[in-house]
């Protein structure tokens, strides 16, 4: 019975040691066949879901989601607006300019920067799908240029708590355009 358990427990562990060989090993010839430019891994202090959606900081600076998925929904008396593939409506700043992002610091924390996690794709997106990188390296995703952002107030799905807000934060539709202003 003792040698059966040994065998097991040796069992278990070579299983594991694979499945985690398995899940971070990579054949380096992977290409990048999407529109957007090549992006990096989750960043450092975020959580990589196995299901393409977004996660949120696990602890250390900033607050930051990360996402591969944008998906077109219809939001009453709003029309159609980009979410992410958990359905958190995603904002488009104002100041920032194509391809540059002006939200940092203060403004990063309440409007956290949606970062590429892998090659992001989109579901009824029309415009083109994007990676800028960061001053502070990490890599954003856009769409039609405009880097996008998660609002904190939003605490469930389907919210739009930051449309509007202070006039220059803006539900991005699917063609990379800001919605009309309310809020």
């Amino acid at each position: 019975m003792s040698r059966h358990r040994i065998a097991l427990v040796m069992a278990s562990g070579v299983a594991s040691a694979l499945l985690l060989t398995a899940c971070g090993s990579s054949d380096g010839n992977s290409t990048n066949t999407g529109a957007a430019a090549p992006a990096a891994s989750a960043p450092a202090g975020t959580t990589a879901p196995a299901d393409g959606g977004t996660s949120t900081p696990s602890g250390g600076a900033g607050h930051m989601v990360s996402t591969n998925m944008l998906m077109s929904k219809t939001m009453s008396g709003m029309g159609a607006v980009v979410t992410d593939a958990k359905g958190f409506t995603l904002y488009r700043y104002d100041k920032d300019q194509v391809n540059m992002s002006m939200c940092t610091g203060d403004c990063a924390q309440t409007w956290m920067p949606v970062m590429a996690d892998g090659t992001p794709q989109g579901m009824g997106v029309q415009a083109k799908i994007g990676v800028l990188t960061r001053d502070d390296g990490m890599k954003q995703v856009t769409l039609a240029g405009w880097p996008l952002y998660r609002y904190m107030g939003d605490t469930k799905a389907g919210e739009m708590n930051g449309q509007g807000k202070n006039g220059t934060w803006f539900a991005v539709t699917p063609a990379g355009k800001k919605t009309a202003a309310s809020g």
